[in-house]
């Protein structure tokens, strides 16, 4: 197991635009018209790096998931994002960073082991992609792999409700109440080897449904 070499927050400028935005539009949002509720914001750790792993049902997951935990998350986002000028420069000091999704991508996953150095925590949803009933039912290694390389622990977070927040067919997000609950850090894998990483994605995956099926 290598282990890092850490900053303990992200970067400043990063952090200023965290602030900014989470205080003048996504907070606000979350609270008056979906009426979150978030449980275990404590469990949060307040400095160093980790990894978030959640389940994953909307597009808006991100900002929300961000926003509850109350610090910066660096996620991947699709690489066509970076091809716009204006658009590249602002999700880029918002913790995005590229990747290709018609392939494995090597460079996504430099990428994010370069934001844990920077003092970032990194999201990464467990199963990859959206499910229809925003539980984990196919988990993958990745946030396992990274874990065990770089010996961060992971930070599960459930999130109830999104799959209703963008409806078939329209362009306005539905005003439905969202539950964010966020769990206990789990400790890296002791090892790389497969069962390892198998069984702290089955730890990620378990924890992050107990909480969902706790609901509202």
């Amino acid at each position: 197991m290598t282990q890092l070499t850490k900053r303990e927050r992200e970067p400043k400028s990063s952090l200023l635009l965290y602030h900014l935005l989470k205080w003048s539009l996504v907070s606000p949002v979350l609270h008056t018209y979906f009426r979150v509720k978030i449980y275990g914001a404590e469990n949060v750790p307040a400095k160093g790096s980790f990894i978030v792993v959640s389940n994953h049902a909307s597009n808006l997951d991100p900002p929300i998931l961000s926003s509850a935990i109350g610090r910066p998350v660096a996620f991947m986002a699709k690489e066509e994002l970076f091809k716009i000028p204006i658009l590249k420069n602002l999700i880029k000091l918002y913790g995005a960073y590229p990747v290709n999704r018609t392939s494995a991508d090597r460079q996504a996953i430099r990428s994010a082991i370069a934001a844990l150095e920077q003092g970032w925590a990194i999201g990464i949803f467990l199963e990859g992609t959206r499910t229809n009933d925003a539980k984990v039912n196919d988990p993958k290694l990745g946030a396992a792999l990274i874990a065990a390389k770089f010996g961060v622990g992971a930070l599960p977070v459930s999130l109830w409700g999104t799959e209703k927040v963008l409806k078939k067919g329209s362009n306005f997000p539905s005003m439905v109440p969202l539950t964010i609950r966020i769990g206990q850090i789990i400790p890296p894998p002791g090892s790389n080897k497969k069962e390892d990483l198998l069984k702290f994605t089955q730890d990620c995956a378990n924890s992050i449904n107990h909480l969902h099926d706790l609901g509202r």
